[in-house]
């Protein structure tokens, strides 16, 4: 099968595209995993990685006939936004604490459900590359594991250092979120219909989406409020004590 110059071409797409398309997962793995302890963490950031390109294989494999059903992008919108206000809401409070397997596996869960809901779009391109290979598929997938556990690697540190980023983090997720609420086949023709412009085009080939900005405040907006009452019921059970 390698020794055709077309199979290294698509095995190079797969494994450049899952790359690129991989920079938000990224974030949300590492968000994700940031509450854990030093060990827990590593294991939260590998696994969930394994465990998330496992389920793009399958989820690639069908890819083109899932996207056509409606409202599944709808419920996919809406698990991000709660995927992203509770990484928003949960803060850097009691981070020496969380250590525990109960705490690990749910970061796992979230890295994998967030990863399944955000590569409902991106699987198209890879399964483009395929060209209905599902070996190359799964080799060009598995090659890109190490890159993007490199990545929430480095996000992880990024984020120890600059705060910022776990907010950006989860303002993307709410941009993804209403971006691909909008674009279902259920509803899309109908929001198309009402609101005719609905993008910015800040270049030929670089636009923004209204719907994803909405959404990226949305989830700003509750992911702040909810973590800053956590921290005032936090410090009043402190005084308390």
């Amino acid at each position: 099968m390698f020794s055709s110059p077309a199979m290294w071409a698509a095995l190079g797409n797969i494994i450049l595209i899952n790359i690129v398309l991989s920079g938000d997962n990224a974030v949300v793995i590492a968000m994700a995993a940031r509450g854990l302890s030093g060990k827990h963490q590593r294991n939260a950031i590998i696994w969930g990685s394994v465990a998330a390109i496992v389920m793009r294989v399958i989820l690639t494999i069908f890819a083109v006939e899932l996207l056509k059903y409606p409202f599944l992008k709808i419920i996919g919108g809406i698990l991000l936004f709660w995927i992203g206000i509770q990484l928003l809401a949960e803060g850097d409070e009691g981070e020496e604490e969380v250590v525990g397997h109960t705490m690990l596996w749910a970061a796992i869960r979230t890295i994998m459900v967030a990863d399944l809901v955000m590569s409902l779009d991106n699987v198209i391109g890879v399964a483009a590359a395929a060209k209905g290979h599902t070996g190359l598929l799964v080799i060009g997938l598995a090659i890109s594991i190490p890159l993007i556990i490199f990545g929430s690697t480095l996000m992880l540190k990024l984020m120890e250092r600059f705060p910022l980023i776990i907010t950006l983090g989860g303002a993307l997720l709410g941009y993804l979120a209403g971006e691909m609420i909008v674009t279902d086949p259920a509803i899309a023709e109908k929001f198309n219909a009402m609101f005719p412009v609905h993008d910015i085009h800040l270049s030929e080939h670089f636009e923004i989406s209204i719907a994803g900005l909405v959404g990226a405040a949305f989830v700003w907006i509750v992911g702040t409020i909810l973590s800053k009452r956590a921290a005032a019921k936090s410090e009043a059970h402190s005084d308390k004590a």
